[in-house]
């Protein structure tokens, strides 16, 4: 298990794999944190590419995701779910947010994607408690990775030291 999954420091928008996850608003026409970063890097084709999802489908509901093609990104797909916002844990916050990690893993295996990137989900203005988001995050994709075979690869790239040494810590742990 421990093979599947890695760490990474860095840039999700210049991770080459085939799929990056986008901690989406309900919108999915962009905004702040890894959400902006993605559509800027992406360039207008993405935007695009959301609206044509908005249209069909309407907003994104927390913990739901849908994909994208990946516009000017090194990846193939960009898969866009929508985090639960931290309201002290009383809103269901555990079970959506699990269910953003495994629906946009669902999405990755249905598209045979050998590879996907995650940000840490509804850490960011959402205000999920790190700690808490990372156990929730890597639980989810070790559980969903004892039963499929794709993604072959999955990577949580941090944006700074503190996610960072939260993943590794608990990847060192999962190999015990």
């Amino acid at each position: 298990m421990q093979s599947r999954i890695q760490i990474v420091q860095g840039d999700i928008t210049t991770i080459s794999v085939d799929a990056i996850v986008n901690a989406a608003n309900p919108s999915l026409l962009g905004g702040g944190g890894v959400d902006g970063a993605i559509h800027r890097a992406a360039g207008p084709a993405l935007l695009a590419a959301c609206k044509k999802v908005r249209q069909q489908q309407g907003e994104c509901a927390p913990g739901h995701a849908v994909i994208t093609e990946a516009g000017d990104l090194p990846a193939k797909a960009v898969v866009h779910t929508v985090g639960p916002v931290w309201r002290g844990g009383e809103a269901q916050e555990e079970r959506l947010l699990q269910d953003a990690y495994r629906n946009s893993l669902q999405l990755v295996t249905d598209n045979g994607y050998r590879s996907v990137a995650f940000p840490a989900i509804s850490t960011g203005i959402y205000g999920y408690p790190r700690a808490a988001a990372a156990l929730i995050a890597f639980n989810t994709v070790s559980d969903y990775l004892t039963t499929h075979s794709l993604p072959e690869q999955v990577y949580f790239v941090c944006y700074d030291d503190e996610n960072t040494r939260l993943y590794q810590r608990l990847l060192a742990q999962h190999a015990l």
